[in-house]
């Protein structure tokens, strides 16, 4: 009788990214790539030159009110999220924070991580003592609309007009999430 053997599972983690190691630049703007190719460009509507878009990511590690976060799959950068802080000189706002950047490439989806970095942004804004977390996203991102909503994130407006693409107007939503109410709700449970 021989032994039967199971294709294992995937790693997945979300981490925060604080450096560059090894092949990280590269994972990330593969990863980011395949996002922008799938239609979540986070700002971009077609895959920019490597070079720019390498700078961008260097230069983003160097915002002091700027967190970032990346998700795993097996070791390789799969996605990447971003908290920002409001900066020192805003102290009408300094109990807010903006999800940001947020993506994951097509071939890690289905996993978990996009919730897994959604929260682990979260756990970061609690940390700096936020207390709401804003995020805003195109109507056409449907996965990530509803990572969101069942993570309790609150839809408040929308935009009719919110990005310009492919000749025509998408629209997009804005969502806040109450991280003191998640707090309450978390000690109750």
């Amino acid at each position: 009788m021989s032994e039967q053997t199971f294709p294992r599972a995937p790693e997945t983690a979300v981490e925060r990214l604080t450096e560059f190691r090894g092949p990280d630049l590269h994972d990330l703007c593969d990863a980011a790539d395949a996002a922008i190719e799938d239609g979540g460009g986070f700002g971009w509507l077609a895959p920019p030159q490597r070079q720019a878009m390498e700078a961008d990511w260097r230069g983003v590690l160097l915002v002091p009110e700027r967190e970032r976060f990346v998700a795993r799959l097996d070791g390789v950068i799969a996605g990447r999220a971003q908290l920002a802080r409001p900066p020192a000189n805003n102290e009408a706002g300094r109990h807010s924070g903006t999800l940001s950047t947020f993506f994951l490439a097509p071939w890690a989806r289905g996993r978990g991580l996009a919730a897994m970095l959604v929260q682990g942004v979260e756990r970061a804004a609690r940390d700096a003592g936020l207390r709401i977390l804003n995020l805003d996203v195109r109507e056409t991102q449907t996965r990530a609309i509803e990572v969101y909503e069942e993570l309790g994130f609150q839809r408040w407006g929308s935009h009719p007009r919110y990005v310009y693409t492919n000749g025509g107007w998408i629209a997009g939503h804005y969502y806040y999430k109450d991280l003191s109410e998640a707090e309450e709700l978390d000690a109750g449970a």
